[in-house]
């Protein structure tokens, strides 16, 4: 056998064993645990829950001490990650008076949707459900629509209908089904979704991505698995 022969032998098998590394240290990482998994999402009547006039969604107690702003686009995968690891974490936090959540959402993730506007027009659903003024209803729309029932990018999405009909599984009354069937806040939602991207560019000097979760204008690490436990202590 030539050497040169030896050689390729020789770099296909260091390859080989490149390509077997990675994909063990890939396997080997588990996804993060569900925080306080089994609680759901929020249900106490004490929570209300806010459309205020620049779009954004704050559900609260009025006794609540702490609150924070959560950015998030309806497609944005890392988004869903973060809901289905802390989401149940954080409503119990909302449950319990202890966390504010004021959730600003976006749709620069509208070119990645098949509809190409899937993002603004799950901006607009959420709106109408929190307009509906039942935190528990908003509160598992917003779980299913980041979650179990959030589409890929470039999939298949959801159309104004079936959002409508996420929202009537939710517990939403006949109005607020309506108002996401007949796109009657697609709009609205469109600006103020591009408003509050704008003033996520400010808070993240031009580097605006989501999830991104802020205490003020304190950027808190998500990557903590215990961010939310601390937020709180």
């Amino acid at each position: 056998m030539s050497s040169t022969t030896t050689y390729a032998l020789g770099a296909v098998a260091l390859a080989l064993i490149v390509v077997i590394v990675i994909a063990a240290i890939t396997w080997g990482r588990d996804e993060p645990a569900v925080r306080n998994d089994g609680y759901g999402s929020v249900h106490d009547p004490a929570v209300t829950v806010v459309l205020e006039t620049d779009g954004s969604i704050l559900l609260r107690k009025p006794s609540a001490v702490k609150s924070i702003d959560i950015f998030e686009d309806p497609l944005c995968p890392a988004c869903g990650n973060m809901e289905r690891t802390y989401g149940q974490e954080i409503a119990q936090q909302i449950d319990e008076g202890k966390l504010a959540v004021r959730y600003r959402l976006v749709n620069f993730l509208d070119p990645r949707s098949r509809s190409k506007d899937y993002s603004t027009r799950a901006v607009a659903a959420n709106q109408c459900v929190a307009e509906g003024l039942s935190s528990s209803v908003y509160a598992k729309f917003h779980t299913e629509t980041f979650t179990t029932k959030r589409p890929s990018e470039g999939g298949a999405d959801l159309s104004n209908d079936e959002l409508a009909a996420l929202a009537r599984v939710a517990g939403a009354a006949e109005p607020v089904v309506q108002c996401i069937a007949t796109g009657a806040k697609v709009d609205t939602a469109r600006a103020s979704a591009q408003a509050t991207t704008d003033a996520l560019d400010v808070l993240t000097g031009g580097k605006a991505g989501t999830p991104s979760v802020f205490d003020g204008k304190t950027k808190i690490d998500v990557s903590n698995e215990d961010w939310v436990a601390a937020l709180t202590r």
